[in-house]
């Protein structure tokens, strides 16, 4: 059986560009620094050759300027003739050695040596045309001559007169210059070599320091990530915020804007100029600590939950609760309704075990004048509530809380100030406000002996005045301030979500309108709310009723109808603390309910018959 091939695709090492972030700025940055040290190098150099050329002439017309300066030569050239044991031979050779020159050649006038390492060349002409130092120029040269390329200097050499008599040529072996290049090479080679070692470990360690901050990811990784992220931010459906270090919003995505009502140009922009003074700030920002931490921005309820991340800020994420909130109230609303439709079965199994009682024991009169005494009690509590206040969504809620209040044990009462038009701007706003402050009051009173509530409605103008008072236990002067802040209760939380936003809904839906919310003590020492909202009533009403106050509401229906309703009172006859109590009822009130319970008694005594 043969052997399968080698998997030589697999074992074949990949070449060419690496993907790894900290391997491609290895090597970006190797690259940079051997390129930055070569280039050094070679700019060094090129200069280097001519400068030290440079030098050696220098050096060779130095040596034949302090030469041609000697009185002595000057005089032994004329006095003498060219001769290896000549003055001027000996002087040279001299000046040569101890200057370490290649050559040290004294002409006269003609061009004839008269001193030369090579004793041959003494007494014949010099190789090279001594036209211009005779002349009397200096002259500075790289050349060759009988003893090959060299750097020479030239020095006319004059009498005292000035008179040229001659010259004096030095210089210098060219392969020594050439050698003291070959010589820096190295040393130049070895700084290099420093520079580039200390650029590969400055960048090593930069490669380190950003493979850890991108986590050795490759950069096609690095941007799809980010592709990633944008499209990921602005398309769920939770709000993000990214701060900085300093409180900066770095990121908002689309629904945080849409929940916070901000726009794109918050970027930036620290925190509190972008949202102001506030819960929702504090929470953003941390000082507020916990989980699912409720805030109310606007007329939105939002929980918010903040992570801190390694470089110092935080990403906080918002979700939007008002409809889970509002479904909650509607579930207390529901259970309150359910629990006081219990209680009214209860109350109605009761009337009729009476009422059977009654006709079993063949009391009919008895019977009849105490199913028109029912029917009057609930027929009076309506009659008493749509009197003062004509808007029928905030009249059925009072009704409906009277109700609850009849089951928990409670006197839900208006006051006789109580003067309520139907020409609300938004009227489901103030049944939200009115039935939160009065389920409230409801809590706070529930189980007490002699427990009581009043409501008051009355119109300054278009303003409307709330005011919601009962006689529990209060709130303390140090708490008040923070009672309209979210999440803020003295209640246990309920099985559907958490408390501590009623008051603060209140309070939004205040400052909202243009109005306040305040909190204070009672004549019975309990609470008192004060809601005041401008403008809560419709133009046309404003403007009739602008010179009418809420008291002379009141008493404009107190003597319309005979009985104005809610005067202080333990309830309507026979309806118990709970029933929707008024004062003792006036004359033209009991005519009406005489009148109605005779014309019941007489319809419910035919049908007997």
């Amino acid at each position: 059986m043969t052997a399968p091939p080698p998997r030589t695709a697999a074992r074949r090492l990949r070449l060419g560009w690496p993907r790894r972030v900290f391997s491609q700025v290895l090597l970006m940055q190797l690259a940079v620094a051997a390129g930055v040290a070569v280039l050094a190098t070679g700019l060094f150099l090129a200069p280097l050759s001519a400068q030290l050329d440079d030098q050696a002439m220098q050096r060779a017309f130095a040596i034949a300027a302090a030469t041609a300066a000697q009185p002595q030569i000057t005089e032994d050239l004329l006095t003498s003739r060219p001769s290896p044991t000549g003055p001027v031979q000996r002087e040279a050779e001299r000046i040569r050695s101890a200057t370490d020159a290649e050559y040290v050649v004294v002409m006269d006038t003609h061009g004839v040596r008269w001193s030369h390492p090579d004793l041959a060349e003494l007494g014949r002409k010099v190789s090279t045309d001594p036209a211009d130092v005779l002349a009397g120029r200096d002259v500075k040269e790289i050349d060759s001559g009988t003893l090959g390329r060299s750097a020479r200097g030239k020095v006319p050499l004059r009498r005292a007169d000035g008179t040229i008599v001659g010259a004096v040529s030095v210089g210098i072996a060219y392969d020594s210059v050439r050698a003291r290049l070959l010589h820096a090479i190295p040393g130049l080679l070895a700084y290099a070599g420093g520079a580039l070692a200390v650029g590969a470990l400055a960048a090593y360690l930069i490669a380190r320091r950003i493979h850890k901050q991108t986590r050795d990811l490759a950069f096609s990784d690095i941007s799809g990530l980010l592709a990633e992220r944008e499209a990921m931010l602005h398309s769920i459906r939770e709000g993000v915020v990214a701060l900085d270090r300093d409180g900066r919003v770095r990121l908002l995505n689309d629904e945080a804007m849409r929940l916070l009502g901000v726009g794109p140009e918050a970027r930036g922009r620290a925190l509190e100029e972008v949202l102001g003074a506030g819960r929702t700030t504090d929470v953003l920002a941390g000082r507020v600590e916990g989980t699912d931490l409720l805030t109310v921005r606007g007329h939105r309820v939002l929980v918010a939950n903040r992570m801190p991340t390694e470089d110092g800020g935080a990403v906080a994420t918002l979700r939007d609760r008002t409809e889970l909130e509002r479904l909650g109230r509607e579930l207390d609303s529901t259970r309150g309704l359910i629990d006081a439709l219990r209680a009214q079965d209860h109350e109605h199994a009761n009337r009729l075990h009476t009422l059977l009682g009654l006709l079993e024991l063949e009391l009919y009169d008895e019977a009849v004048e105490f199913i028109a005494e029912v029917v009057g009690v609930h027929r009076a509590t309506a009659e008493q509530v749509t009197e003062k206040v004509r808007d029928p969504l905030l009249a059925a809620v009072l009704v409906g809380k009277a109700t609850v209040a009849a089951e928990r044990g409670v006197a839900l009462s208006l006051s006789p100030a109580t003067g309520l038009p139907d020409r609300l701007v938004d009227p489901r706003g103030l049944v939200t406000v009115t039935g939160n402050l009065v389920d409230n009051a409801l809590d706070a009173t529930a189980g007490m002996p002699g427990a009581a509530v009043e409501v008051e409605l009355n119109t300054h103008g278009r303003t409307v005045v709330l005011r919601v008072r009962d006689n529990g236990p209060g709130v303390p002067a140090a708490l008040r301030e923070l009672v309209f802040t979210e999440g803020w209760t003295t209640k246990e939380p309920p099985a559907h979500g958490r408390r501590g936003l009623g008051l603060a809904l209140v309070g939004r839906f205040a400052e909202r309108m243009g109005g306040s919310a305040r909190l204070g003590t009672s004549p019975e020492g309990g609470a008192e709310f004060t809601v005041v909202l401008p403008d809560a009533l419709s133009e046309a009403l404003g403007e009739a009723l602008g010179e009418v106050s809420g008291e002379a509401l009141g008493e404009v229906s107190g003597e319309a109808s005979g009985n104005p309703l809610g005067e202080a009172s333990g309830g309507v006859a026979g309806d118990g603390p709970g029933g929707m109590p008024g004062d003792a009822p006036g004359r033209g009130r009991d005519r009406d309910r005489d009148r109605d319970r005779d014309r019941d008694r007489d319809t419910i005594a035919e049908e007997s018959r």
